[in-house]
């Protein structure tokens, strides 16, 4: 089982928006990021899975909770886009890393951006 992106996510991302009110949560399956009750990632206990929970976090900007607990995410369309998108990568390839680094790179400038106008 790999990392599973919800369609949901197509579409919370298909209306652009400022501010999502998300939670990430680690339970004893791994990470999930979840809006209103609704799965948008999960991130299985699987190498790929957690090296994925890992940068899923940091691309939106927070740490990875305590099993059983959650965080509250608050960000745009934008950096749920490129959440998303490296929450999908492979990591098994060196590609995949190449896409990394500018995923990441474009989550913190859009949160920032975000957070500098509000």
């Amino acid at each position: 089982m790999d990392v599973e992106v919800f369609d949901y996510a197509d579409h919370l991302m298909s209306v652009p928006r400022a501010h999502l009110r998300m939670d990430l949560t680690q339970d004893e399956n791994g990470l999930l990021l979840v809006h209103s009750g609704k799965t948008v990632v999960h991130c299985p206990l699987t190498e790929n899975g957690m090296i994925a929970a890992s940068f899923l976090a940091q691309a939106l900007g927070v740490k990875i909770p305590a099993l059983g607990s959650s965080v509250p995410v608050r960000v745009s369309t934008g950096v749920l886009f490129r959440a998303v998108g490296i929450a999908g990568l492979d990591y098994g390839k060196d590609e995949s890393y190449v896409l990394l680094d500018r995923l990441l790179e474009e989550a913190e400038m859009q949160r920032w951006t975000s957070s500098d106008a509000t």
